[in-house]
């Protein structure tokens, strides 16, 4: 009796020759949607239709596999922008980053938010690499035009492209490349002078500091700018007891393990930022007036509580779904109050254009912040804060 040709056969002549590409660009998307830390290979491998032995043939271990996904994307955009002229107009500079960022929308958390998990060599190089390409968008910036600070307006109009994969908003593709190009493109012409801020920007007032007056406030004060440091799953119980004269164990009266400090942490984040929009956009009547408003009371809270800010940012994805549920939450009514502002502004705006141009003005506040090494000073939040009004079309 002839033997039937066995299932396996036919998958193994149709193994995928880039088969390591699907797994990195599989990965990345794991990598920003969890975090480093929760990630698992087993997760990866699934993700793939792989096993994680099969996955182990491609990659030693986890760290090999992240940080290929860490230079992905920045080494993707470098060599788009090889194939561009050197003399090439701002527009045509830019289109390939944005085309380039929107095809790895998925993954690009890992190097917005996950590389400080990179080691000292790694993290050198991508930041390099990372540097090129600035130093490439600020050469086009200067020569079309003549302003200063062209290296901030680069990294804001990059900042406001990246912004693309820190949500999940659903647009068409093309419709989505030329929100980004316009608003980058606006970006680089703001009026960065004294002055050219609107009246409404130098109003805005934030909450006081929160004061640690609990043993529980200590904590979580000390824990704060550990997290934003070291990144939360390399912060042991043990630093955080040291930092406030505890033993580790003391922590456990308090809070009932390590993740419950994060998530107290997001939770003063969003409560501040909620406070501050409340206060600022009180008496204010006018939508124009009001999105300045939002747009200068969100870069001042991003330098007043900058460890805050990068904390909330990085380690939301990773949190069990029943503790990110209210963080979400918070969120979600944060951007329904810029939508409907932003819309009363810009009646030709549909809700998924609104939310896009929101975020990427978000983008920009991070990458204007990281350019300024968020040195908070009065011009320093007025520039941004103009920037961020040129995203949305408001200028």
């Amino acid at each position: 009796m002839t033997a039937e040709p066995t299932a396996s056969a036919p998958a193994a002549a149709t193994r995928p020759r880039n088969r390591k590409q699907l797994i990195v660009e599989a990965a990345g998307a794991v990598f920003s949607a969890r975090g480093y830390h929760a990630a698992s290979m087993e997760e990866i491998a699934a993700g793939v239709g792989i096993t994680a032995a099969a996955l182990y043939r491609h990659f030693p271990n986890k760290y090999a596999l992240f940080a290929e996904c860490a230079e992905l994307m920045v080494d993707g955009l470098v060599a788009a922008l090889d194939e561009v002229p050197s003399d090439a107009a701002l527009a045509d500079v830019l289109r390939p980053l944005i085309q380039v960022t929107v095809a790895h929308r998925a993954s690009g958390g890992v190097y917005r938010w996950e590389a400080r998990y990179l080691n000292r060599e790694d993290r050198r190089r991508l930041g390099a690499t990372f540097a090129r390409l600035v130093g490439r968008v600020t050469e086009a910036v200067k020569r079309e035009y003549q302003l200063p600070n062209e290296d901030l307006r680069a990294a804001a109009a990059l900042g406001g492209i990246g912004s693309i994969t820190m949500h999940h908003t659903a647009i068409a593709q093309r419709r989505l490349e030329e929100l980004l190009l316009a608003a980058a493109l606006r970006v680089v012409a703001t009026d960065l002078a004294p002055g050219a801020v609107p009246a409404a920007a130098h109003d805005v007032e934030m909450p006081a500091q929160p004061v640690p007056r609990t043993r529980r406030a200590e904590i979580l004060a000390a824990a704060i700018p550990l997290f934003a440091r070291d990144g939360f799953a390399t912060v042991t119980n043990g630093q955080i007891a040291e930092a406030v004269g505890l033993a580790p164990s003391a922590l456990y009266r308090h809070y009932p393990g390590k993740v419950d400090i994060l998530v107290a942490a997001c939770l003063q984040a969003a409560a501040l930022l909620a406070q501050a929009v409340d206060q600022n956009l009180q008496d204010v009547t006018d939508p124009h007036a009001a999105v300045v408003a939002l747009a200068a009371t969100y870069v001042a809270y991003s330098f007043e509580y900058t460890a805050l800010t990068s904390i909330a940012e990085a380690e939301i994805p990773g949190l069990p779904a029943e503790l990110k549920q209210p963080l979400i939450l918070a969120q979600h009514e944060h951007i329904a109050v810029w939508e409907q502002q932003l819309r009363s502004a810009r009646p030709d705006l549909d809700p998924r254009q609104a939310r896009v141009l929101i975020h990427a003005g978000f983008g920009v506040v991070v990458e204007a912040g990281r350019r300024l090494r968020w040195q908070d000073a009065p011009e320093h939040r007025d520039a941004v804060t103009a920037l961020v009004v040129s995203a949305l079309g408001l200028a």
